[in-house]
């Protein structure tokens, strides 16, 4: 009788101690995340480039952003005036400034003195007419 009290006793007590593995296994996977609490998504705004962004970035270039520039809507690296300047630098084709965390720099062509003399030419028209004053939705300054 006392062989049969020691053997219920030893198999109640290894039962017992599996019980208590399981239930620590089972409560410790309690604690560990299923999933980040702020994962990281990428939205359209992240993936945004310009127009002629790894492209020559040159006068005619610039014309064509100008062109398509609706000074009412938000600046976007798809809307913006190429032809602005911000503290004396001009935009790169994604609408950056340098200084700026997503400015890159833009490719640039070779140019000669009298290239340099039609786009003077083009620039000043530009500035003589303007699309929208300074302030403007799709304006930096």
């Amino acid at each position: 009788s006392t062989l049969i009290i020691l053997t219920n006793q030893l198999i109640s007590q290894k039962i017992m101690k599996s019980f208590i593995a399981c239930a620590l296994i089972a409560s410790a996977s309690a604690f560990a995340p299923t999933q980040p609490a702020f994962a990281r998504v990428a939205t359209s705004i992240n993936s945004f480039e310009g127009k002629f962004e790894g492209q020559v970035w040159d006068v005619e270039s610039k014309q064509d952003v100008y062109a398509s520039w609706d000074p009412n809507a938000a600046r976007s690296p798809l809307n913006f005036n190429p032809f602005e300047t911000f503290e004396g630098n001009s935009p790169n084709p994604s609408g950056f400034f340098p200084g700026e965390g997503r400015y890159k720099d833009p490719m640039r062509p070779d140019v000669s003195y009298a290239q340099m003399q039609v786009e003077r030419a083009i620039l000043d028209d530009v500035a003589a007419n303007p699309k929208a004053s300074p302030g403007c939705a799709g304006c930096k300054n």
